[in-house]
């Protein structure tokens, strides 16, 4: 259980560095006139990340749950490979990613790296980790608790981001968007 609080722990320092990445990027594009989309669901994202990362933590420990080599290590493999992901989709938007949906008149959507193959790649990534992450130790109320949940904000979510991304094709462009 130690080590997997330790990737539960790097997983939050990361989750901080997006932040601070998302923060620096919302504060330059704000200067630039971007439009943000979407504040109302914003608190319920950052919720429902948060308690993924504390029941991760506490249903193991909680529950007795053991890990199984074969499901921890598998899992612990997409949940790094969401990661990847992630940065993948962060160091393609550069200066436009952001937690918030943005957009900035005068920029066209991105279509290269990972948007070249789908049109919301980091939520492939939130969904991979959100079920990954959990069942690396067994917490699998999280794991269906943060999918259902999940969907359910993705839904809202997605409606959105396609919202900014018309805004853009008639005026705006869609600056960033992750959670």
């Amino acid at each position: 259980m130690t080590l997997y609080l330790l990737v539960l722990a790097l997983v939050a320092g990361e989750r901080l560095a997006e932040l601070a990445v998302a923060r620096r990027n919302a504060v330059r594009s704000l200067a630039r006139g971007a439009r943000e989309y979407g504040r109302g669901h914003y608190p319920a994202m950052v919720a429902l990340h948060t308690a993924l990362l504390a029941g991760c933590a506490v249903e193991p420990w909680a529950a007795d749950r053991p890990f199984l080599p074969l499901l921890g290590w598998s899992a612990l493999s997409v949940a790094v490979a969401a990661q990847g992901l992630r940065w993948w989709c962060v160091a393609t938007l550069g200066p436009y990613w952001n937690t918030r949906v943005l957009v900035l008149p005068g920029l066209t959507p991105v279509a290269a790296g990972p948007y070249r193959l789908l049109r919301h790649p980091n939520y492939l990534a939130v969904v991979a980790e959100g079920l990954a992450l959990p069942l690396v130790h067994c917490a699998w109320v999280t794991a269906a608790g943060f999918c259902v949940l999940n969907a359910l904000l993705l839904r809202v979510r997605i409606r959105c981001e396609d919202s900014a991304l018309t805004y853009a094709r008639t005026g705006g462009s869609l600056v960033g968007a992750a959670p």
